[in-house]
């Protein structure tokens, strides 16, 4: 087992069964990214050893609209992967959602940068026609292989799309990407003011559509700080649940998945360490 992954972590982070929807929320103060960061390990390095000839070895489109690549690419490299030569290999492709989103109106909808293609507004259709053509060319690419697609943040588009982008718009969005990849990773926040107290329109719609993703998901691994406050040794809780989609369509994902509520800490040079209480 590899030790860039927590061992606990392991069935958690392993390839998702075809059409899986995984959802990662977070909060203030407990950040998703290291998990999002071995997942893409878990991808792109560790399934290769176990991929056959035949069944290739996978591709990542990563859609990031609150980190540029600069910050995916350190975070990669200290686990050992190098998402610059992936790409140019067409198993890693970026999305930027960040660097030059509302920016400024009447330009096209997303521009090439090298290898990073650079999303400049926030029309839905346009970017879900972006985000199929980089899917395609992952998939067209001479490699097999199957094509996993994650999404940080879409829920920043609710913050600040305006009154064009609703929990309905971006779900018929999800489900058209998810149509045309084997699996997905959606991070969203889930702080307290954001879904439970709804006196906004914002809260409303954000509350809506991480309750929709939720009933979707096959499973959610939701971060948290401690209820009791900050330690020393521990950066928070991570709690694995099944979600609907996983108990009601068949596959059994549940006799996989343990439900289970463990601690973890990140270290400053970006180590984690995943344990259960008491240990």
């Amino acid at each position: 087992m590899s030790t860039r992954i927590p061992s606990l972590l392991e069935p958690y982070l392993s390839l998702p069964p075809e059409a899986a929807l995984i959802l990662f929320t977070n909060v203030l103060g407990a950040s998703s990214n290291w998990l999002v960061l071995r997942f893409l390990y878990s991808a792109l390095v560790q399934q290769d050893g176990a991929s056959t000839e035949a069944e290739g070895r996978n591709k990542v489109v990563l859609l990031s609209f609150l980190r540029d690549f600069g910050f995916w690419k350190e975070g990669a490299r200290r686990l050992g992967v190098d998402l610059e030569k992936l790409s140019t290999q067409n198993r890693f492709a970026f999305v930027d959602g960040l660097s030059a989103l509302f920016q400024s109106q009447g330009r096209p909808a997303v521009l090439e940068k090298g290898r990073t293609t650079v999303l400049l507004n926030a029309d839905l259709s346009a970017l879900s026609k972006d985000m199929e053509k980089t899917i395609q060319q992952l998939r067209d690419s001479q490699h097999q292989g199957k094509v996993l697609l994650v999404i940080d943040q879409l829920d920043l588009l609710l913050a600040a799309g305006g009154d064009a982008i609703t929990p309905v718009n971006l779900g018929d969005l999800m489900i058209s990407l998810r149509e045309q990849v084997h699996a997905t990773v959606l991070t969203l926040s889930a702080d307290e003011p954001l879904v439970s107290v709804q006196q906004t329109q914002l809260e409303t719609n954000h509350s809506a559509f991480l309750l929709s993703i939720a009933h979707q998901a096959n499973f959610i691994m939701s971060l948290r700080l401690l209820d009791t406050g900050t330690a020393r040794d521990i950066s928070g809780v991570v709690r694995i649940t099944i979600g609907d989609d996983a108990i009601n369509d068949g596959r059994n994902i549940e006799k996989r998945i343990e439900e289970r509520e463990l601690l973890y800490f990140v270290g400053g040079d970006g180590s984690v360490k995943v344990f259960e209480r008491g240990q």
